[in-house]
């Protein structure tokens, strides 16, 4: 079995997963609360609290389960907040050498990337090599709150990147877009809330960049859009119209995402079998229909990882990390540097952390 450690955000989190059998059990302590009176996560804060509550989350999957079935130890090594990266490692680290087993890193992204299928994997662990290879190639979207990119998952399940962002990510342009509409964080699910009762065509905010053959995205224009209509706007014409400014704003992101992945789609070499959806914008319910609705358009199945699996997870670094194996940084030696280069190994193209 693989014991895995996440730490890159504010999220600590562990997952004991086996690969005949599936996830065994997963813990998680969110920081949340402790983030929103400051409107954003705090590095030194988050830092602190991994520090603090790695120690009884390991307490809790010890009383549930015998540590010396483990075989290797995963940990995330990078994208993410340095100082919060550095507890994990040291703490995995800590268990790989009093447990006498490998230690392996893995890239929060390629965690990401694999989570759609995990829950494939869940349905029937003894047939799920077959029931992989008749989904590749697969074209994944990640969307998150510090990324956004494209990416294709080979037939040898080689991960290559096709686009990213230039700017901001699409759960970062929601946050921020959140917090000028003067709502709390985290903004991203505040303004699927306020969006359910507008008119998505209300505001006519920008879409990214439009050129045909262009599959990089940038939502730092819409951003900057929603500020200068609300400076025109009195804060009581705001609040008056603040489900139809949620609606639009939340429709721009969602149609740059979906309208990327159609052109990929489109522009592809070989045809791909299927979709996948992952991180933590792939909550929001609009988003998540779309692209379903877009996949099954083009007759291919759609894979959207599971909301326990969308946010910081180590259920997705222990899969990751049995699946992937080539993406994974194994040995004691392993480097407490972060290096962005190495998210997801695509052609000179490093995920923006």
């Amino acid at each position: 079995m693989i014991l895995a450690l996440e730490s890159s955000c504010d999220e600590t989190a562990l997952a004991l997963f086996d690969p005949h059998s599936g996830m065994r059990g997963e813990w998680i302590h969110s920081q949340i609360a402790l983030h929103e009176k400051h409107g954003g996560v705090v590095p030194d804060l988050a830092t602190r609290e991994h520090l603090r509550t790695f120690a009884p989350l390991l307490a809790r999957a010890r009383a549930e389960f015998d540590f010396a079935h483990i075989s290797r130890v995963a940990v995330t090594q990078g994208p993410g907040l340095a100082a919060c990266i550095a507890i994990g490692e040291a703490t995995a680290k800590a268990l790989a050498l009093a447990l006498g087993v490998p230690i392996v890193g893995v890239n929060h992204l390629r965690g990401h990337a694999w989570s759609p299928f995990i829950a494939l994997h869940a349905g029937n662990p003894a047939d799920f090599t077959d029931a992989l290879a008749a989904q590749l190639p697969h074209l994944g979207l990640i969307a998150s709150g510090g990324n956004t990119l494209l990416f294709c998952i080979g037939s040898d399940r080689r991960i290559v990147v096709l686009s990213s962002t230039r700017d901001d990510a699409a759960g970062e342009a929601l946050d921020k877009g959140a917090k000028l509409l003067g709502l709390a964080y985290p903004g991203g699910p505040l303004v699927e809330k306020n969006a359910s009762g507008g008119n998505p065509a209300a505001f006519d905010f920008p879409r990214g960049i439009g050129r045909r053959n262009e599959l990089d995205f940038s939502f730092s224009g819409v951003k900057t859009s929603l500020r200068y209509l609300i400076e025109k706007m009195s804060p009581d014409e705001v609040k008056a119209r603040l489900p139809d400014l949620c609606a639009s704003y939340q429709q721009a992101v969602v149609d740059a995402l979906v309208r990327k992945t159609r052109l990929a789609l489109e522009n592809a070499e070989a045809p791909y079998r299927s979709v996948g959806l992952s991180g933590g914008v792939a909550n929001n319910r609009t988003l998540r229909a779309t692209l379903e609705r877009e996949a099954r358009r083009q007759r291919l199945e759609f894979f959207a990882a599971e909301p326990k699996h969308t946010g910081d997870n180590a259920g997705m670094i222990a899969f990751a990390a049995w699946i992937d194996p080539d993406g994974t940084d194994s040995g004691s030696g392993m480097a407490l540097a972060i290096d962005p280069s190495l998210a997801l190994n695509g052609p000179d193209r490093p995920a923006q952390g």
